[in-house]
Order: C-alpha cells, then structure tokens, then sequence
C-alpha cells in the first residue's frame, strides 16, 4: 500500500500547500440498531459524497456476534469501504465520526450497541499513536469481521505493522460470520 504514486510530492499535512497525497483508505463499517442494511448503505452514500475521497469498492456484506459487547447486544451487519483520499487522517477521523453521528450513533459505554460504527483501519502508510486516533487500527489484526471483507477486496493486502491480511485471518479464522448474500451495498 504506497501513500502516493509519486513519492515526491509535498505531504499537506505537515507542510500548508496546494499539493496533497493521494492515499488508500480502508475502512470498517458496522451496525447492529435500528435498520441496519439503510446505516450501512448510508455510510457509503455520506463517504461517497465527502469531497476529497473516491470510494472505490465495498466489500459484502456480513453478520456477526458482537464482540466484546455488553450482554444481549445483538449481531451487527460489518463491511468494509476502500477508497483515495487526500484528506488528512485526522480530517477524515472527523468526517467518520459526522457520518456517526448523522445515523444517530450514541456513545453511552464502551463497545455498546450502535446505529453505525465507522473506523478507520488504515490511512496509506500513516501510524498515529494519539487519544484521538490510532493508525492502523489497534485490533484490526484481531478482527475477522474487518480482515474477511477486506480480504474480499484485496486478497494480497497488508495491514501495516501487522503482515499480510491473509496469514492474519488464517490465524484468527472467520467462526462466526455469516456472508449476507441478499444484501448488496452499492457505490453511488
């Protein structure tokens, strides 16, 4: 995964100018209130419709247990959203959280039941190690319901730091996810 085709050009987020670098951009969606396939697919219109960022593919979709989630949350709907964007990542950071939060999305406890969940999992080959965001996404590696749509996409992906996104899913495996073949999300 480069950062841009051409590694002479000017980083924006570090330096005020007119040039900025494209990057590729994955990342995870999910939902497990309300209706779910609608949060999902309204994702992608919002990010489709940020100026600055081409999405390129989305992954199927899956269900799946929630994960670390608070007794009786249900099965979330996961997908993953590749696109190219010369945002910065904290710029993109804040667009996700207004995409949140547009589908209703309440931060009440920590991994909680949520309208829609949208992280980012990696922004080209920037790490980030702040409060507000860490980069790549500090259990991507962990997560099958992020690896396998991923995989879908870009079988020979890496996850920076982490390796290749087909040794990780092999070693976690996808027990518990379920491919959603009636549900297709579409790029706009």
């Amino acid at each position: 995964m480069t950062e841009t085709p051409n590694p002479n050009i000017v980083d924006a987020d570090t330096i005020t100018g007119e040039m900025h670098p494209i990057r590729r951009v994955v990342l995870s969606l999910g939902s497990n209130l309300g209706s779910r396939t609608d949060n999902l697919q309204g994702a992608v219109n919002s990010l489709a419709d940020t100026p600055d960022v081409w999405v390129t593919a989305v992954s199927p979709v899956y269900e799946t247990q929630p994960v670390d989630a608070p007794p009786g949350s249900g099965p979330f709907l996961n997908a993953v959203v590749l696109a190219d964007t010369t945002l910065s990542a904290r710029t993109l950071l804040d667009r996700c959280l207004a995409v949140e939060d547009a589908f209703g999305r309440e931060r009440v406890e920590a991994n909680g039941p949520r309208t829609l969940d949208v992280d980012l999992i990696v922004v080209g080959d920037r790490r980030s190690a702040t409060d507000e965001l860490t980069l790549p996404h500090p259990k991507a590696a962990e997560r099958a319901f992020v690896l396998k749509p991923w995989f879908d996409l870009e079988p020979d992906a890496e996850l920076l730091d982490a390796g290749p996104i087909s040794e990780l899913l092999a070693k976690i495996g996808v027990d518990g996810l379920t491919l959603k073949e009636d549900i297709e999300l579409t790029l706009q």
